[in-house]
């Protein structure tokens, strides 16, 4: 039987997750805010966290078109208690990543990348 696009999807946030134990959660959402598919710790609301990565995602994208930049690729926030990590999944799509302050931020980079790759087809 073949896997929903949202399983697929899913699948791909709980092997990320697994990758690594500094990772915290991710979510997958829309330019528009609707989260499209979570692999998030027990009491994170997904409906807030999707709304702020649209509206990081969106800033995100005008400061780096007014800075000269380029198109966005990234946006990352860097708490006392750990980092939010944005990466843009095509034109449709944003991966929100939490991860603890002492993660490996290149290894978590890397993970990042390769689930955006993986993400691509299924949005």
């Amino acid at each position: 039987m073949t896997k929903s696009r949202t399983e697929q999807l899913l699948e791909r946030l709980r092997e990320l997750l697994s990758s690594t134990g500094d990772i915290e959660g991710a979510v997958v959402v829309s330019v528009d805010g609707l989260a499209i598919a979570s692999a998030l710790q027990a009491g994170v609301e997904e409906d807030r966290i999707s709304a702020m990565s649209a509206v990081m995602l969106s800033l995100g994208e005008r400061i780096s078109g007014e800075l000269g930049r380029g198109e966005l690729e990234q946006v990352q926030v860097r708490g006392v208690n750990g980092f939010a990590i944005l990466n843009a999944v095509g034109e449709e799509a944003v991966l929100t990543v939490m991860a603890r302050k002492e993660a490996r931020l290149g290894l978590i980079l890397l993970e990042i990348s390769r689930t955006v790759k993986d993400l691509l087809p299924l949005i």
